[in-house]
């Protein structure tokens, strides 16, 4: 495929945070995935409780093909509360899930942009109305929409380690914040 700007790995805003984290094998990237899905469950109810309305978030995942980026989201769907099959999205682009919380229904889009040749495939596709949603959009090859994506709350690039992945989490939002302080 032909070379692609790296926006995606590089938004043009301030990192808020950044962290790595060692994840010596599968156990350890699902452990990952929950305390994840509780930091995303904590800050939806943060939000709530301050009267505000959860406005979504957007988490790029960027690694090598098997560097674990399904691996982490299907992780973070189980733990909160998905029990159906978890499909990589490579073939259809997206995956939608609904998973029902007590205070009301959780919308997430898992979204493989592998396949794209070019950034304006991501504007063609219609994809910008998940995004303006409230929702979670987890977006694997993400550098694939070039700048279109925007600046997104979270990027976890993962990277192979010996028999293991080191993660390395960036916020660049209030709420990317506050999710990657509780993981």
């Amino acid at each position: 495929m032909p070379d692609q700007p790296d926006h995606a790995t590089h938004p043009t805003a301030d990192v808020l945070l950044e962290r790595t984290i060692t994840l010596a094998d599968e156990a350890a990237t699902a452990a990952f995935g929950e305390r994840f899905a509780r930091a995303l469950e904590a800050e939806r109810e943060t939000q709530r409780n301050g009267h505000h309305v959860f406005n979504g978030l957007q988490v790029h995942l960027v690694g090598d093909l098997g560097a674990g980026k399904t691996t982490l989201v299907r992780a973070t769907l189980r733990a909160l509360g998905h029990a159906g099959r978890v499909r990589s999205p490579t073939y259809t682009l997206v995956e939608p899930y609904a998973v029902h919380r007590p205070d009301g229904e959780l919308e997430l889009y898992h979204f493989d942009l592998y396949r794209f040749n070019d950034p304006a495939e991501w504007a063609d596709a219609g994809f910008r109305e998940y995004f303006d949603s409230g929702a979670i959009c987890l977006v694997e090859w993400p550098q694939r929409a070039g700048a279109l994506l925007g600046v997104p709350d979270l990027i976890f690039s993962l990277e192979v380690d010996g028999e293991g992945r080191r993660l390395t989490a960036q916020a660049y939002s209030e709420s990317g914040k506050a999710c990657l302080e509780r993981c």
